[in-house]
């Protein structure tokens, strides 16, 4: 059974998602103000729903605080709706950006979109050694020669796709497609940006460049 946290101020929004997803066999939280939200982080959730316009909190500060202390799905819910509202929710560590007024049926579907994707990241073997470059795919971490390089959760995920892929060339957009995936409600222009600020912390660390730019084309793993 998987856990779902639902963070909202309405109530009556939170209380109608609890019943929906409690029906489709989820054990569900909620929590209408940020003090709750923290506390129940305790409950280790698979997937969190989080607005973005709370009235004791912003929700992408609060997406900023808790990243580093969960590994789930944060998927924004929100009446904002411009491209650059769908990008800083994106680079600041959420995974999806759902826009209100939204469909029970389309927020079920990606929701377990999120969750099956992450099914398959941890049925994965835990660690992918490339070079002296250690990912340890379970807790998603990066290490060179015994030292941690920081990511945020997309950037370790584009590496480890590019890293186990690392003989083929793949365009930004398909890069966004295996990320984010087919739902993905973003842009993958988003992807030029991870890759640039991943190259920078590798190069920092390692001496190395572990993405090559094929131009025209793409990008490909270089080992």
């Amino acid at each position: 059974m998987h856990t779902l946290l639902v963070i909202d101020d309405e109530k009556m929004l939170t209380d109608l998602l609890k019943q929906y997803f409690t029906n489709m066999g989820y054990l569900v939280y909620t929590a209408n103000d940020g003090d709750t939200a923290m506390a129940l982080l305790n409950k280790e959730p698979d997937l969190i729903l989080l607005d973005i316009m709370m009235d004791d909190f912003d929700g992408y500060d609060f997406c900023v605080k808790i990243r580093p202390l969960v590994n789930c799905p944060i998927l924004f819910l929100t009446a904002k709706i411009t491209e650059e509202d769908r990008i800083k929710g994106l680079q600041i560590g959420g995974d999806d950006y759902i826009t209100k007024p939204f469909s029970l049926e389309e927020l079920s579907a990606r929701v377990e979109a999120h969750l099956r994707r992450e099914t398959r990241t941890k049925a994965r073997s835990s660690l992918l050694v490339t070079g002296n470059l250690v990912l340890n795919l379970s807790e998603k971490k990066a290490l060179y020669d015994n030292q941690e390089i920081s990511f945020s959760r997309k950037q370790f995920e584009i590496i480890c796709f590019l890293a186990e892929n690392e003989k083929q060339v793949f365009d930004k957009e398909k890069i966004y497609e295996a990320v984010w995936g087919m739902d993905g409600d973003g842009d993958s222009n988003t992807v030029k940006e991870h890759i640039r600020k991943i190259r920078r912390k590798l190069k920092e660390i390692t001496g190395q460049d572990f993405i090559e730019t094929v131009w025209g084309i793409g990008y490909k793993w270089n080992v």
